[in-house]
């Protein structure tokens, strides 16, 4: 027993304790608000226990892998980057569609159904091979070889995204360009890029877009376009409102039915119940989390560990301000989560790969400055 404890308190020592902490926090305020709309009917049982099943899972497998050495998980990257592909290809064949989206794989074990989102492992998959890349071509990352060997790597991944789910392929597009940018790639290129896409906005606009995507859009600027269309934002606009400022309780009974309130309009919820003082609270707490991973890239003893930070500190800001947005009414629905705190058992356990990682960056960080003094 007294190893144990010598354990647990040895990696304690080590670990990144505040960043862990506000993970969990935000954890236990989504299993809190799943509880809520269970009260309120909006919800079940199953969304709580999956929540707090993929919570347990994905925390034990954070410690593991802080525990190892994110440069040895790198090399492996010949063994998951495959494994996560063929996943994904495996939801255009068997998938499962949801909202318009084939995306989800399911699969029964002892009596029960599960389902897994594979693009959401995938992007774990991607930030790691992305570090591994940038560190690879540091020393030439301006020269055009170097530029369009990265522009291959995020393109190929955004366009086999974007054939199964539009706003995944987004955030997997911002977390490319973020760590891009933060690598240090030259503006012409970024110039050049802005221009390629502005030229294309017409094409994309009138022969990419579906009519589904167009109105998403279109019904931002003018909500009473098509009521059907807006109908979720507008019952998040609703939601919202009808918290106030210091929200109508969690458990007082009947709320505002939302699409999807549980999963990616959980934010409205948050709005009604907690109130804008409840919605400024989730934003800072967010806020914290993506700040404290940021922080942790400036202390990485090298180029692999920084970008592995930049790239699920570009994930969990991503998705908060789209996810958010969409909430307000401000952005399109596309169907992206808000980072632990949105009802989904692969996207949570995503994060806490992703937190897993960057705990990894952190204490072999610190372990290492320890040792050099």
């Amino acid at each position: 027993m007294k190893k144990v404890w010598n354990a647990i308190n040895g990696y304690m020592h080590i670990t990144d304790k505040w960043l862990m902490l506000f993970c969990l926090v935000a954890s236990a305020l989504s299993v809190l608000l799943l509880t809520g709309l269970y009260n309120s009917d909006l919800s079940n049982m199953t969304r709580i226990v999956t929540q707090t099943g993929a919570v347990l899972i994905g925390l034990a497998a954070a410690i593991v892998i802080s525990c190892m050495d994110y440069n040895i998980l790198l090399k492996l990257w010949k063994i998951y980057l495959p494994l996560c592909l063929i996943l994904v290809a495996a939801t255009f064949v068997v998938g499962k569609a949801r909202g318009g989206d084939q995306a989800w794989l399911e699969f029964s074990l002892a009596g029960r159904s599960f389902s897994l989102q594979p693009s959401e492992l995938l992007k774990i998959s991607f930030i790691t091979t992305m570090a591994l890349h940038i560190s690879k071509v540091e020393d030439e990352l301006n020269r055009l070889p170097a530029v369009l060997l990265l522009c291959l790597h995020g393109g190929l991944h955004i366009v086999v995204i974007n054939f199964q789910d539009s706003g995944t392929a987004l955030i997997y597009a911002v977390i490319f360009l973020i760590m891009l940018f933060c690598a240090g790639i030259q503006w012409r290129y970024i110039l050049v890029a802005a221009g390629g896409v502005a030229a294309m906005a017409p094409i994309l606009w009138n022969y990419v877009l579906s009519e589904y995507h167009r109105m998403r859009i279109l019904i931002i600027f003018n909500p009473e376009l098509d009521p059907d269309y807006a109908y979720q934002q507008l019952r998040s606009a609703i939601a919202l409102g009808t918290g106030g400022i210091e929200g109508t309780g969690l458990f007082a009974g009947k709320h505002v039915p939302v699409p999807e309130v549980y999963n990616d309009f959980i934010f409205s919820f948050i709005g009604e119940s907690l109130g804008f003082m409840g919605c400024i609270g989730t934003i800072l707490l967010l806020l914290a989390i993506a700040l404290k991973v940021l922080y942790n890239s400036s202390i990485a003893k090298d180029t692999t560990g920084r970008f592995i930070c930049i790239g699920v500190f570009a994930m969990i800001a991503s998705q908060t301000i789209v996810n958010v947005g969409m909430c307000l009414g401000v952005m399109p629905v596309i169907g992206v989560t808000l980072p632990f705190l949105s009802c989904g058992g692969t996207a949570v356990l995503s994060m806490y790969i992703g937190l897993g990682l960057v705990l990894s960056v952190y204490s072999h960080s610190n372990t290492a400055l320890f040792y050099e003094k």
